[in-house]
C-alpha cells in the first residue's frame, strides 16, 4: 500500500524566510500534523549538531513547526539525546548548551530543550519488544512517556549507514546511550595497516581508550571498543573501517528494531520531516562545517518514515544523477534500513510523492 510523502522543493539561493514561509506551506497542506490537540505532550525529536556544525535544522525552522502545534494548544519541546563519541553532545549539561548556543533557545522556537540525563535510572524506559537482535530496548524515557513524536531530520550521508534519515532519528536518536552502545556492539573496526601511517588521531578521539600506536600503526582492542565508529570517521587515509556484512547491516538492523521499540505506542501520533539541503557525507556529529555533496532538494514531510525515507534518498540521488549514497560510502548498502523497517511493518517502501507549491 502506497503511502503519501508531500514535499516542496527549496534552493540554496532561498533565504531563511523563504525556506520558513515553504515550510509552512507543507504543514498546512500535508496534514502531518493534525494529529496534535489541546494539552498533549509532543516531543520534537532533533538533532542540535555538533560544535562547528552547520548541516543541522535551524532553529528557524523548528518555530515554524512548534508554532502550530502551539496553535493548536499541545505543548511541544524540542529533545535528544546524548552521544556514545567525544564531543560536546556526550553529556546533558554540554550538550544543552550547544544546543542553546546554534540558537535553539524559547525565545527562538517557542518551545523548551529537553535533553534527558540518562546517568539517572528514572530517565531511561526499558521496553520489551523481542526483535532478531534486540530484545528489551533502553529509551530515552521522555519519548515514551509523550503524547505524540515529531521527527525532524537532516537527510544526509552517514560513515555507518550509508545516509541517515527520520529511522535513524528515532531508532539511534531516541536510545539512550546503552541503548546505543547495544546498536553499535557488533561493529568493532578493523585497521588497514598497508593504509595506516600511526598518525594517533584515531587515538586522541577514542573515547574509552581502545586504541594505542604500535610499530607506528593503530592497534584497537576490541574488547574495550564500543563501536561508535568515531575512529572510522577521523582517518583520513580510509585505514580503519567494519566488516559490513558483519557488523554494518546488523547495526541497521538493530537500529530498525529501536525505532520498532518507540513508534509501538504512537500510532497514528507520529509526523515526520526530512530536510534534504545541505546535503552532506557525514551526519551532523562531525564537528566541522561538512561541504555539501549534493544540490539542495526541498523539504518533505509524511507520517510514514520508511516512505519519507525512501523518497528523499530518490529525490537526493535524481537530483546528482547517480547513486552519491554508494559512492561516497561504497560499502554500505542504505537501503538495508528501509527493507528492515519494511519487513517490521514500521512503513513501506512503495510511496506516493505529491509536489506542493508554495503560497
Amino acid at each position: 500500500m502506497q503511502s503519501k510523502v508531500y514535499f516542496i522543493r527549496v534552493s540554496q539561493a532561498d533565504p531563511v524566510n523563504v525556506v520558513a514561509d515553504k515550510l509552512r506551506t507543507l504543514i498546512d497542506n500535508s496534514g502531518v500534523l493534525n494529529f496534535s490537540a489541546k494539552g498533549q505532550k509532543i516531543a520534537v525529536k532533533m538533532h542540535f549538531g555538533e560544535e562547528g556544525n552547520t548541516g543541522f535544522v535551524r532553529p528557524e525552522y523548528l518555530r515554524c513547526i512548534c508554532e502550530y502545534l502551539n496553535l493548536k494548544g499541545s505543548n511541544p519541546f524540542l529533545a535528544d539525546t546524548n552521544t556514545l563519541y567525544r564531543g560536546k553532545r556526550t553529556n546533558s549539561a554540554d550538550h544543552l548548551k550547544l544546543a542553546y548556543g546554534h540558537g535553539f533557545i524559547r525565545e527562538n522556537v517557542g518551545a523548551e530543550v529537553i535533553i534527558p540525563d540518562d546517568s539517572v535510572d528514572d530517565a531511561v524506559m526499558d521496553l520489551r519488544i523481542n526483535q532478531k537482535f534486540i530484545k528489551v530496548a533502553k529509551i530515552a524515557r521522555l519519548f515514551i512517556d509523550a503524547d505524540c513524536i515529531v521527527g525532524v531530520s537532516h537527510f544526509k550521508g552517514h560513515i555507518m549507514t550509508g545516509f541517515g534519515g527520520a529511522l535513524k532519528n528515532l531508532g539511534m536518536g531516541c536510545a539512550s546511550r546503552v541503548g546505543k552502545l547495544m546498536q553499535h556492539s557488533d561493529v568493532a573496526p578493523i585497521v588497514y595497516e598497508d593504509k595506516c601511517i600511526g598518525c594517533g588521531e584515531c587515538k586522541k578521539i577514542c573515547p574509552v581508550n581502545a586504541i594505542h600506536i604500535e610499530n607506528k600503526k593503530s592497534v584497537i582492542d576490541g574488547l574495550k571498543c564500543i563501536g561508535c565508529a568515531s575512529c572510522i570517521a577521523v582517518c583520513h587515509y580510509s585505514a580503519i573501517d567494519v566488516n559490513w556484512e558483519s557488523g554494518g547491516n546488523i547495526l541497521q538492523e538493530k537500529m530498525v528494531e529501536f525505532a520498532s521499540a518507540v513508534m509501538k505506542s504512537k500510532k497514528g501520533r507520529l509526523g515526520f520531516f526530512s530536510f534534504a539541503t545541505k546535503i552532506t557525507k557525514e551526519c551532523d556529529c562531525i564537528a566541522k562545517d561538512d561541504p555539501r555533496i549534493a544540490p539542495d532538494v526541498g523539504i518533505f514531510s509524511s507520517t510514514d518514515p520508511v516512505s519519507i525515507d525512501k523518497a528523499s534518498f530518490d529525490m537526493v540521488n535524481s537530483a546528482c544523477e547517480k547513486d552519491i549514497f554508494r559512492e561516497i560510502h561504497p560499502n554500505r548498502n542504505g537501503l538495508k534500513q528501509l527493507e528492515y523497517a519494511q519487513e517490521l511493518g514500521l512503513g513501506s517502501l512503495d510511496y506516493e510523492l505529491i509536489e506542493l507549491q508554495q503560497q
